[in-house]
């Protein structure tokens, strides 16, 4: 067994991992990251990433439907769902190169395996050769991430986790989908896109919790015109039957025979296996829980990304390793602002938003001190088609200053455009500020400068 001295340790070489470990080189300190998956995390691995190349091959669904209105005459046309899996594992693959040749670049040594706390400073690795390995640091930073939680029902074991799906090579006729949020969300349409059928139990009331109750109805609205059957109030009870042809009961005794299930219940962070407790650092409940500057109850011990379960986005998993590594190895301390955060669910329709939902501001500022400015209509990009869904434009303004709290948009490019718009939300803007700005004419985004007052 060697021991090796390092002025850090990361643990896990995901999105906030790696961003920490290539910048604290830059300044010159010696580290080291451990990672028994590979490299780039579940973003670039079974996440983001892939995810959006699917979206993307998706979409061609409603984009060649809409064709002959624009006088193209599309005939035999064909897809093999099988060459869009291929070729998104194949640019996965480049991706994680990649990673791993930054990585190199930056003077970052990679140690393959899965690594533990041995000691308050000290990480034991098991690497993939079979050789064990103490590593030793001043500081440790946990940078794990997050994995897929499947339900405690009979047979969960035989559905899938998002993290399976990118792994098929083909698609069955039918799916059921089960979950409320972003992920179950976005694979249902992506699904529905690549021509399954697309079955969706919701234990809840609404999709999207958490989101603008509004612009998570639009959403479903747009999804049922997809074909996908969004069942509010089911859950599942169990799962029956083999890989391929499944039966998931309901709780209420409903039978849905389908080719597979997607069990998009949530995730939580992936401490299984750190031996924490050697270490002495805390847990709060599923969650490594840290201070304003990513700091655990152990001083020289720190955590960012989807492990703390604060604000689980790659870019902010990503500021939160830069600012470790500014703060404690570049002289320029700093704390990530996790106030205003703009985030997307690349369903489709898709759906953006920065600052406070409705009900959020109604929550905090009281009904009768907010105005709601809202847009609905049809974008010029389906009037030829002459379909829906409708896009969702709407501003959350305090009434006494005019300040925006929240601004959000269901529909095409919606990422887009609020990326834009929460640079102004972040400086402060108000609803006169919105006003004031000349319209870009014709195109969705205008709506934001022309509601009325």
């Amino acid at each position: 067994m060697t021991s090796e001295r390092f002025d850090l340790v990361v643990l896990g070489a995901g999105s906030g991992g790696l961003a920490a470990a290539k910048r604290a080189a830059s300044y010159g300190a010696r580290v080291a990251i451990v990672e028994g998956d590979r490299v780039g995390g579940t973003c670039v691995i079974r996440g983001c990433v892939p995810k959006k190349l699917l979206v993307y091959g998706s979409a061609y669904h409603h984009l060649l439907g809409d064709a002959a209105s624009y006088g193209w005459q599309l005939d035999g046309i064909s897809h093999d769902p099988g060459v869009l899996l291929a070729h998104v594992r194949a640019e996965v693959d480049r991706l994680n190169a990649l990673h791993i040749g930054f990585l190199e670049k930056a003077g970052v040594e990679l140690v393959r395996g899965w690594g533990s706390f041995s000691g308050p400073s000290s990480i034991s690795v098991t690497t993939s050769a079979g050789e064990q390995r103490t590593l030793t640091a001043e500081r440790i930073l946990i940078a794990v991430g997050g994995r897929p939680h499947r339900p405690t029902i009979p047979g969960a074991e035989l559905g899938w986790v998002s993290d399976d799906l990118f792994e098929l090579t083909q698609l069955p006729e039918h799916v059921v989908v089960v979950g409320a949020g972003f992920i179950a969300c976005e694979f249902a349409c992506i699904l529905a896109g690549l021509g399954v059928r697309v079955t969706q139990l919701v234990r809840g009331d609404h999709l999207l919790r958490g989101f603008d109750r509004e612009a998570a109805a639009a959403v479903q609205e747009g999804m049922e015109t997809l074909g996908i059957s969004v069942r509010l109030a089911h859950s599942p009870a169990s799962i029956s039957g083999s890989p391929g042809d499944l039966v998931l009961t309901t709780q209420g005794g409903e039978l849905l025979p389908c080719g597979g299930v997607l069990l998009a219940t949530g995730r939580r962070p992936f401490l299984q296996g750190l031996m924490l407790e050697t270490a002495g650092v805390a847990i709060e409940g599923h969650r490594i829980p840290v201070d304003a500057d990513q700091r655990t109850n152990v001083p020289h011990i720190y955590a960012v990304g989807d492990v703390t379960d604060r604000i689980n986005l790659t870019p902010v998993a990503i500021d939160e390793g830069r600012a470790f590594a500014d703060s404690l190895y570049g002289n320029k301390p700093r704390q990530v602002d996790h106030t205003l955060v703009a985030c997307a669910v690349f369903s489709q329709p898709e759906l953006a938003s920065v600052g406070l939902s409705e009900e959020a501001a109604i929550e905090r500022y009281g009904a009768d001190t907010i105005r709601v400015h809202r847009a609905r209509f049809r974008p010029m990009s389906q009037a030829l088609p002459n379909r829906d869904p409708k896009v969702l434009l709407k501003l959350i303004v305090l009434q006494s200053s005019g300040k925006v709290l929240g601004c959000h948009m269901v529909g095409e490019h919606a990422a887009e455009i609020i990326q834009m718009a929460a640079i102004a939300i972040g400086m402060g803007a108000t609803k006169a500020d919105f006003d004031r700005t000349m319209a870009l004419h014709p195109s969705v985004a205008e709506e934001f400068v022309t509601m009325p007052n």
